[in-house]
């Protein structure tokens, strides 16, 4: 991995830069009335922020401006952008609504595309990136380490809930729990009770802690998020449990660094863990430098009749994430090795490489079987690997603290 500088910029007034492409009409602003015309409107020439076509009119404005400067649009992901060096270096941008952040070998890089868009856009130099969208990120040059926690985020979310002072637990979500549509609310009193639960803020806030820099809390959080619709008191137990793991783990975050791990995918799978419609649950995490870069808990959308089957679905979905990765990283000039994705079923990894009809397969959706032409054309390769040491454990079931913990270790986790 490369020890990059990295700085971080914001837009004021973005959504003011685009330029619309079709009529629209709006009242005269209040106190703003011409005499004998108060029953005109007015005709806007420039984007307003209100307006629902102001979001994609400011992205197609930054997108042309970054184009013309010899910026390319990564076509696995349209908010990064890039640009080759005369001496063979990269500029590299990544932009979410009007914050950027820009990333380069040299400062003098990133000073030169900072006064390129400040001659074209109203840009606050933000200096350092030091904090992003509620995600701090600290910097360890002498060890070139990088790491990236939501500390600041928890603790407002712990405070907003009056979680605070309440007692830390170990892990995200116990095995007791076992949560179903049946602990659902069944009286009047129970219905009266959990309307004043904020069931549904404090999971959409666990949630963004999750996706952002947390994937210990990948399982835990696709268990609650299944009964937003009508959760009951247990459910919200569950919650309240999520939030004091959290209360005691404030400090955890991801540790990048440079190492000589490659690119690896980790894959699992609880077969008919659902106990509502009895769908089996996919995990995976992939790593690049030993570090989590992406990971997904989430219930299999059909019903696997056994574990080979619930395991082969989950590879191929994890397969399809790993060519997106993939991709993306060969665009950013990372040249990565084939890809490897390490499943602990035997008989999956079997049923990956093999082309034969078989009575047992027949009725699997032949979206699932797209996996086999990715195996044989070698773009990916599937491995065993020791339940023991699969990190993906954790995303498809409630562990033990030691098994826990060590998988957080395996995909760089650290307090």
């Amino acid at each position: 991995m490369h020890d990059l500088e990295l700085e971080q910029l914001d837009v004021k007034t973005a959504f003011l830069h685009g330029e619309l492409e079709e009529d629209i009409y709006m009242q005269q602003p209040e106190g703003f009335t011409v005499s004998e015309k108060e029953d005109y409107v007015c005709l806007l020439k420039k984007s307003l922020y209100g307006l629902k076509q102001s979001p994609r009119q400011w992205y197609k404005r930054f997108d042309s401006f970054m184009t013309s400067h010899d910026f390319k649009r990564s076509s696995f992901d349209s908010c990064v952008y890039f640009k080759k060096n005369n001496d063979g270096s990269f500029v590299y941008l990544l932009l979410y609504v009007d914050n950027m952040l820009i990333a380069a070998k040299d400062k003098g890089e990133i000073r030169k595309v900072k006064a390129q868009l400040s001659e074209e856009f109203e840009m606050k130099d933000l200096g350092p990136a030091k904090k992003i969208l509620g995600m701090e990120i600290l910097r360890d040059k002498k060890t070139s380490k990088l790491y990236l926690s939501q500390k600041g985020y928890i603790e407002k979310l712990l405070c907003r809930f009056n979680m605070q002072s309440a007692k830390p637990v170990s892990t995200p979500l116990a095995a007791h729990f076992r949560l179903s549509s049946a602990l659902s609310p069944q009286s009047d009193d129970e219905i009266e009770y959990m309307s004043h639960v904020p069931y549904f803020s404090a999971v959409g806030s666990l949630m963004y802690a999750m996706v952002c820099s947390r994937p210990d809390l990948s399982y835990a959080v696709s268990a609650v998020s299944r009964y937003m619709a009508n959760p009951g008191k247990e459910h919200w137990k569950a919650v309240q449990w999520i939030l004091r793991y959290l209360r005691g783990t404030t400090d955890v975050c991801l540790q990048f660094g440079r190492t000589e791990d490659g690119f690896i995918g980790y894959v699992d799978t609880d077969f008919a863990g659902d106990l509502d419609r009895r769908r089996s649950l996919t995990g995976y995490v992939f790593t690049i430098g030993g570090c989590a870069i992406s990971w997904k808990a989430t219930l299999q959308t059909t019903v696997a009749l056994s574990t080979t089957e619930a395991e082969y679905m989950a590879i191929t979905e994890a397969c399809k994430e790993a060519i997106w990765l993939k991709g993306l990283f060969s665009e950013l000039n990372e040249d990565l090795q084939i890809s490897t994705v390490f499943c602990d079923s035997q008989s999956a990894i079997f049923l990956t490489k093999d082309q034969m009809f078989h009575e047992r397969t027949k009725h699997i959706d032949v979206r699932y079987h797209f996996v086999r032409d990715i195996i044989s054309r070698g773009d990916i390769v599937v491995s065993k690997i020791s339940t023991h040491e699969n990190p993906a454990d954790m995303m498809t079931k409630s562990l033990p603290i030691t098994k826990f913990e060590h998988c957080l270790d395996l995909v760089g986790v650290h307090c």
